[in-house]
């Protein structure tokens, strides 16, 4: 907690932002620090130094198996969520270039995966959402049905409101089709469970508390996967480079400590999430949106009509509060969310505060009582 420089009288701020990334959590800061003595080495070199990294580095892929419920031979460590995404992603299609170069995905997705669509040729479908953000297994299933459609990407929950996707629905309306599923999990892996019926897909180490700097592509054993980008000379196809071994098994530390203490966390986190709902929601002119109950426990978004997103994000952070604004993936420019606007939701003045795990209840009451004050500043300053 931090007290506020600016700001008429000390007020409880806290960081809310940990949609974006996670404070490291305990146990990656002491296996980060321990591993750095020991990982240094190239893991495929033959000398007790590389076998030791070796070691190393397959430990990490056996845990994050393990806590994402898939096989060791699954799990490669990438560069960054983002760079699984594309690999996940554009792997699938290359896998099946002679069906067609179509991606069919939600209207919601994140910009990894909008953008990873856009690079390649060929058509793109996205498939509308409801008002809170979900969308339908057989809407998916009927643009996939469609001619020369390569893969579909559904998320498994998404990064700006919290809404739970269906993708065991979405998989089992694919079943049969020929096309294969990419699950954009970062925002969700560590948090809730993975749900299967994936044929790929990627998770984020800084989104768990994991370091940065560590993504997370899963393959399923049989699925048609070609390695879109430039080849390497590793022996796991799907890697690229030097793996960074020690964070690599700091990333896996912290995710079976999240997944161990899950249940009590989110379970504290999503009474919190339900207070800053209500508070929000009492706010003149705002939209809370997102699923109220079949969401990501730790984040709620709302959207403050007649406010600049920008206006509010700074005004809070005067106050000691920091969270996001605009789209949560295009946030340097804030330009207006397109998750929001798929939704036909407020785009503008939208707030998304995401809980860390040790946020407290004086962090959430200190916010909820500068908010309204802060909103009422804002428009008062253009003549609300």
């Amino acid at each position: 907690m931090t007290q506020a420089s600016g700001a008429a009288g000390p007020t409880v701020g806290g960081y809310l932002d940990a949609a974006s990334a996670e404070p490291l959590h305990p146990a990656a800061r002491q296996t980060l620090l321990a591993a750095l003595d020991q990982g240094y080495a190239d893991p495929r070199r033959l000398h007790r130094p590389a076998r030791t990294a070796r070691l190393l580095l397959d430990n990490a892929r056996e845990v994050v198996a393990e806590c994402l419920g898939t096989r060791p031979d699954e799990v490669t460590f990438t560069s960054s969520g983002t760079s699984a995404v594309h690999l996940g992603l554009l792997g699938l299609r290359a896998g099946r270039a002679r069906h067609g170069d179509a991606v069919v995905h939600t209207a919601v997705e994140h910009s990894a995966v909008l953008h990873a669509a856009a690079w390649v040729p060929g058509e793109h479908r996205a498939v509308p959402v409801d008002a809170l953000g979900r969308v339908s297994p057989a809407a998916v299933a009927d643009a996939a049905a469609g001619p020369g459609v390569a893969v579909a990407a559904v998320q498994a929950a998404n990064h700006e409101v919290g809404t739970v996707q269906p993708v065991a629905g979405v998989a089992e309306a694919l079943a049969g089709s020929g096309v294969p599923l990419f699950v954009d999990a970062c925002a969700s892996a560590g948090r809730l469970p993975l749900t299967p019926g994936w044929d790929a897909a990627a998770a984020s180490a800084h989104k768990w508390g994991g370091p940065a700097g560590v993504g997370v592509l899963l393959v399923r054993k049989g699925a048609r996967w070609r390695n879109p980008f430039p080849g390497d000379d590793r022996v796991d196809e799907r890697a690229s480079g030097f793996e960074n071994v020690p964070a690599a098994l700091a990333a896996a530390a912290a995710l079976q400590a999240v997944v161990a203490e899950r249940e009590e966390v989110a379970g504290r986190q999503a009474a919190l999430v339900d207070r800053i709902r209500a508070g929000a929601a009492a706010v003149p002119d705002t939209e809370v949106v997102g699923d109220p109950v079949d969401r990501l426990p730790h984040l709620v978004t709302f959207s403050c009509l007649y406010v600049d997103g920008e206006a509010l994000v700074h005004a809070l952070d005067r106050r000691g509060h920091a969270v996001a604004s605009g789209s949560a993936c295009t946030a340097t420019t804030l330009e207006p969310s397109h998750v929001l606007a798929a939704m036909g939701a407020l785009t503008h003045g939208n707030v998304r505060v995401s809980l860390t795990r040790g946020a407290t209840e004086a962090e959430v009451e200190a916010f909820l009582a500068d908010l309204p004050g802060v909103v009422a500043g804002i428009r008062a300053e253009v003549g609300l």
